[in-house]
């Protein structure tokens, strides 16, 4: 009997406290906490409120930052106005075989420009072309207000970690970029530009050699040569 009793009012207790957490969880001007499942609501249901709050806050401001940048032109857009020349004088035969062995001729070259510059897109690295040829736009530049510009450009597209063109260069050369970063120079990239030049001299260069769009080049400009 004694136990029927005692039963029957931990049930009582348990429903008081079920109605006083309901009537809790009303909060006023209508923002409403959801039920619990448990007496210990503030680590069960009510966290998970709590959370699906905060990333709920977390993607709206998101989403109102990717709002507010839209439609602003971006460094990238800028730099990638350095375009190589589309259109510029088909190299001759001599010229083509030329490069095989001579890799600052073909930089030097428009014509040797455009196509390493094919050839690196298909290998998922034109950026390091790009990234040199902004260091040479720079070095040229005697306006120091560009120059500043330039040089913060080049560092926001190619230098960066957050950029998705970010060369491959080693920690001694980016602190001496982010000391010379503090007073641009149109010479402030040298270093990088050589560590770039280098790499690709050394990695890309061999395997366009054997690619497929030099070879197609090079028997394409012979076949021309014969008919003529």
């Amino acid at each position: 009997m004694a136990a029927t009793v005692d039963i029957a009012e931990m049930r009582k207790r348990q429903q008081a406290q079920n109605e006083e957490i309901s009537t809790v969880s009303q909060a006023p001007g209508g923002n409403q906490r959801p039920n619990t499942c448990c007496f210990c609501w503030c680590c069960c249901c009510s966290c998970s409120w709590y959370v699906m709050q905060s990333i709920w806050y977390h993607i709206q401001r998101r989403n109102e930052e990717r709002g507010e940048h839209a439609g602003r032109p971006t460094h990238t857009t800028k730099m990638e106005n350095i375009q190589i020349e589309e259109e510029c004088q088909t190299p001759t035969v001599e010229e083509i075989l030329s490069w095989s062995h001579n890799f600052d001729k073909m930089m030097k070259s428009l014509a040797g420009q455009n196509l390493f510059r094919e050839f690196l897109r298909t290998e998922y690295s034109e950026e390091n072309l790009l990234f040199w040829l902004a260091c040479e736009d720079l070095k040229n530049e005697q306006n120091t207000k560009i120059v500043e510009d330039k040089a913060r450009n080049i560092y926001e597209d190619y230098i960066s970690i957050l950029s998705s063109k970010e060369v491959s260069l080693d920690s001694r050369v980016r602190e001496v970029i982010n000391r010379n970063l503090l007073d641009p120079t149109a010479h402030m990239y040298e270093d990088a530009q050589l560590q770039i030049y280098t790499l690709m001299h050394r990695d890309s260069f061999p395997r366009f050699l054997n690619s497929h769009v030099y070879k197609s080049l090079l028997e394409g400009t012979e076949d021309s040569t014969t008919e003529s």
